[in-house]
């Protein structure tokens, strides 16, 4: 009983003593609200480049082994200038691993390059062109929203039809239907057959599928190939289950170094890239940014504590005489301390609740979008 007076009133006296100097609590609160926001926006902005990076990369596919002249990770101009020097992949062995990998994987073999996109009058600046395989679709899980995607007598007959991007469709065709239209890949007439289904911008505002153009590989070698002189083809391996992926892993290594004709000891000259190299780097990068920024808020905190100390000291100081009255008529070291220990509370109290509510509400934007998810294009997502 004796204690709960003693809670209530050092509660009404730091209450009190608050309210006569608003001004100098609410600027003390202001160190804490900065440290709360700063905290909540760095992990929320981490957060929100992960999911980005998962949405952009979903397409590599995590159960996906990538065949490729060069790494995707390149550290410094040595090494560049060390895999620089590999000799090209080209499509003769993309058919041949194939082959040795019937019926246990799928080999879709892809390449691209930059051209420009004419229709009519309107004309798109470099856009990345892929000749890619049928088999893409299987890699990727995404399908054209309308249309149709390349078939296996588009490659078989080097057609000269053209799957676009969302963003392509909407540049040059706006409302129109481009199924069945005619667009100039270069200085090449491609016949559209199919549109992709929207993407969105990729992470960093990366590129995506939106603004590309995928034709049949053989089309892309004819028309090319002579010009570029050979260019460089990447093999994308897809196995039948994605708990194989590290036996299929060794299993392409060991095919692929057949085809190249390797003997035992010799270093590989082809490199073996997975969505978890992409991964690893990113989680190093994140993990420096995101202990940066939370060191950063966190002697925002600091100062903000500091703050908070210095302002009770102060106070403690202005309220010399009246600490002596009180414990002149019986108050007891526990009282005086717990009064100011309410008070230094209820100013990190209200900083921390201002703190979060302006995270929150700076966080509708983003809760609004997900809430307005279309359920067929948020089942498309993988």
């Amino acid at each position: 009983m004796k204690l709960g007076l003693d809670i209530a009133e050092s509660a009404r006296i730091s209450l009190s003593a608050l309210m006569a100097n608003k001004g100098r609590g609410a600027l003390t609160a202001l160190g804490i609200i900065i440290g709360i926001v700063a905290v909540i926006t760095t992990m929320t902005a981490a957060n929100g480049l992960a999911n980005n990076f998962k949405e952009t990369f979903s397409v590599i596919g995590a159960d996906v082994v990538y065949v490729s002249r060069m790494p995707w990770i390149i550290r410094g101009p040595d090494e560049f200038a060390r895999f620089n020097r590999r000799p090209q992949i080209e499509l003769d062995d993309g058919e041949r691993l194939a082959q040795a990998l019937r019926g246990r994987a799928v080999v879709n073999p892809y390449v691209g390059t930059r051209e420009l996109v004419r229709y009519g009058s309107k004309t798109l600046d470099a856009m990345q062109i892929t000749g890619t395989t049928d088999k893409m679709v299987v890699m990727s899980g995404t399908l054209p929203e309308t249309g149709r995607f390349l078939m296996p007598f588009d490659l078989q007959y080097r057609r000269a039809v053209a799957v676009i991007g969302w963003e392509i469709k909407e540049r040059l065709f706006e409302n129109r239907d481009p199924i069945g239209e005619k667009i100039r890949v270069g200085n090449r007439d491609f016949r559209v057959v199919g549109v992709m289904a929207k993407e969105g911008q990729g992470v960093f505002g990366g590129t995506s599928t939106d603004v590309e153009v995928y034709i049949p590989v053989t089309t892309f070698a004819k028309i090319f190939g002579g010009r570029q002189r050979g260019f460089d083809v990447d093999l994308a391996i897809k196995g039948m289950s994605p708990d194989t992926l590290a036996d299929l892993e060794y299993e392409v290594i060991g095919e692929f170094r057949k085809i190249r004709s390797l003997r035992p000891g010799e270093d590989d000259n082809f490199s073996i890239n997975k969505l978890d190299t992409l991964v690893t780097a990113y989680n190093n990068i994140m993990g420096v940014v995101v202990g940066v920024g939370l060191m950063v808020t966190g002697i925002a905190l600091f100062v903000g504590g500091v703050g908070v100390m210095n302002i009770m000291f102060v106070s403690v100081t202005e309220r010399t005489r009246e600490i002596g009255i009180r414990k002149a008529i019986g108050a007891r070291r526990r009282s005086v301390l717990m009064q100011f220990m309410f008070e230094a509370g209820v100013i990190c109290l209200f900083g921390g609740l201002v703190g979060i509510v302006v995270a929150w509400l700076a966080g509708i934007a983003p809760a609004w979008k997900g809430a307005r998810q279309d359920p067929i294009e948020a089942l498309r997502y993988e």
